[in-house]
């Protein structure tokens, strides 16, 4: 195996430094790629995290199985890539400096913008190496996601794979044009996507359940080092095959009253908005039953926010 002209043999362990650009005072930013490799030959399983710079939850997910050793296969190859968007790790946002979002230029350019750029690299170097990927995200802003795998629908592998994962929760989610997962499709990699928690947050809960699915699927595959020991799910993913948002009618104070992750009934109160003067209380009500996988927790919202990410149809069983 070879990552930026630097070889890997079987049974080495190396970390090999992406340096594609650096920082306007000239200095170097390095993006660290931890390479595992069994003597025992098997697939590759690439973990990442940081695509946007301010979803610190996932990278947390990834950081941790790289403490615990979790990274360490009985066979194949783990690649780890904690923090893929250092530079907004570096600033706590979303995007890179060049203002865009990395996960929007996929499969990127050689000659193009900064995140255009990393891309290219990315999937040039790395991804030719993968036959499985599980790509870790958070909510953005103040919107709080439940613990949630999402594929592309009508995909029967990608299917079985999240039922091994077994979040709380698998979306189908068609894939998005300029996005990592798109790209990573395009090549023959079965990815799956994570979400969990929110931006410029850890969440021990999430982080636990990203760290658990994993170790399933590494068990799985045959990876799972024979020190460690995957624990199954207290219960079955639940299937979300359409979801919508509930967005706020009034901007005001938003003072919510439904837990990430429950099941509400039609008409059911939610949340309510108010003035900060005590005059007016505008009451929110679920337009219909389904599962709360995204809340916000924003304390002010404006007119339009989204509030609730709530399940509108179940896979059939």
């Amino acid at each position: 195996m070879k990552i930026l002209k630097e070889e890997i043999l079987p049974g080495e362990s190396k970390t090999i430094n992406m340096e594609i650009a650096k920082l306007h005072t000239m200095t170097k930013l390095k993006i660290p790629i931890i390479v595992e490799r069994s003597k025992v030959q098997g697939p590759t399983v690439l973990l990442t995290a940081g695509l946007h710079g301010d979803e610190i939850n996932g990278i947390e997910i990834v950081r941790q199985m790289i403490v615990q050793k979790i990274n360490k296969p009985k066979i194949g190859t783990i690649i780890c890539i904690p923090i893929i968007n250092v530079f907004g790790f570096v600033n706590q946002t979303r995007e890179f400096p060049d203002g865009r979002d990395l996960n929007r230029v996929f499969p990127g350019s050689k000659n193009g913008s900064l995140a255009s750029r990393f891309a290219y690299y990315l999937l040039k170097e790395v991804i030719p190496h993968v036959d499985y990927a599980i790509d870790f995200h958070a909510g953005g802003a103040s919107r709080f996601n439940a613990a949630q795998i999402r594929i592309a629908p009508n995909n029967p592998e990608l299917r079985d794979l999240a039922s091994i994962f077994n979040a709380p929760f698998t979306l189908y989610s068609n894939n998005i044009t300029g996005s990592f997962r798109n790209s990573c499709d395009k090549l023959g990699v079965k990815m799956l996507l994570f979400e969990g928690g929110k931006s410029i947050d850890i969440n021990e809960d999430v982080t636990q359940k990203g760290i658990e699915g994993t170790k399933r699927v590494l068990e799985h595959l045959d990876m799972l080092n024979n020190r460690k020991k995957a624990i199954s799910a207290e219960s079955d993913s639940t299937y979300i095959e359409k979801s919508t948002w509930i967005r706020a009618k009034y901007s005001g104070m938003f003072h919510g009253y439904t837990p990430i992750g429950s099941f509400v009934e039609k008409g059911q109160l939610m949340a309510t908005i108010s003035d900060p003067y005590g005059k007016i209380e505008h009451k929110m009500k679920a337009p219909n039953s389904g599962y709360i996988i995204n809340v916000n927790e924003a304390p002010i919202v404006y007119q339009g926010d989204a509030i609730y990410h709530i399940s509108t149809e179940l896979e059939k069983k």
